[in-house]
């Protein structure tokens, strides 16, 4: 009885010990199991889309058509659609278009997580004060939405056009005497041109006035006449000489290269007329006094 006795102690303990180490093992597992199970649900992807815009304000003078370059970003499980729209100020106009291909598009599929390239083309289709523009844009669908904002600026353009008011660049003038010669300044950028003053160049002794003398401010588009007096000095030679007129401001300047032709006055022709008829008389009479020797 005592050996039988020891054996099923023996055998308890054997099937104790296994048991202990079996639920070692499987417990362990069990809640492996489980947290891995917990960990798969806590990283299901939360879908997103976003604009990546690098160059988000673009400067450019009047006239110019505006490119922006912008990424839409998506993060999802699978492919999707999207509505592309853009909201401009009035007078503007933008197309939408994707990177490859110039072609007006208004919506755009693009794969969970990657980008689809697109360009919005801004286009002022009036003219339009120097100053900012701004254009939104926007992608949807019936769960997704993103904006971002773009920045047109137009700069100010500042140019001066000095003219002849009758288109040609030549004058006759009379020497000793005040000759005027009318003259046109037009400001062709697109916004005021302030301190406008004039100068000149031209043979020694001249005499060359504007009036006005200079401007104050001249305004876009808006064209000012001016009066230029010429006074060649008494008894200039008769001949063409080349007179050179000058506008300047501080944002731009213009000339004009004038061709003047100085005549001799009426009464100095008349005078050089006397003479001529003198010396004739004087010659006539002399031949008569020799032939009657």
């Amino acid at each position: 009885m005592g050996i039988k006795s020891l054996k099923i102690r023996r055998s308890l303990l054997f099937f104790s010990l296994l048991f202990v180490l079996c639920s070692m093992l499987i417990v362990p597992g069990t809640l492996l199991a489980e947290e891995t199970e917990e960990t798969t649900t806590t990283t299901q992807v939360e879908e997103s889309i976003a604009f990546d815009i690098t160059y988000p304000e673009i400067k450019a003078k009047d006239g110019s058509q505006f490119t922006f370059k912008a990424d839409l970003n998506f993060v999802g499980e699978e492919e999707t659609t999207f509505n592309v729209a853009a909201e401009a100020p009035q007078g503007w106009y933008v197309s939408i278009q994707p990177s490859y291909e110039a072609v007006d598009i208004s919506a755009v599929k693009v794969k969970p997580g990657s980008k689809e390239s697109l360009k919005f083309v801004a286009i002022p289709l009036t003219t339009q004060e120097p100053g900012d523009y701004i254009i939104k844009i926007k992608a949807s669908n019936d769960e997704l939405s993103a904006e971002a904002e773009l920045k047109a600026v137009i700069t100010a353009t500042y140019e001066l056009n000095f003219t002849p008011a009758n288109g040609m660049f030549n004058t006759k003038v009379t020497s000793g005497k005040d000759n005027h010669f009318a003259l046109q300044l037009k400001n062709n950028g697109s916004a005021a041109i302030e301190k406008i003053t004039f100068t000149s160049s031209g043979p020694e002794g001249w005499k060359i006035k504007y009036n006005p003398a200079d401007i104050e401010s001249l305004d876009a588009g808006k064209t000012q006449d001016i009066d230029l007096s010429i006074t060649p000095p008494d008894k200039t030679i008769a001949g063409d000489y080349m007179i050179t007129l000058n506008v300047n401001s501080e944002n731009s300047t213009d000339k004009i290269e004038l061709r003047v032709t100085v005549q001799t006055p009426t009464i100095w022709g008349w005078v050089g007329i006397g003479i001529i008829a003198v010396v004739i008389i004087g010659i006539g009479f002399i031949f008569t006094k020799l032939g009657r020797r």
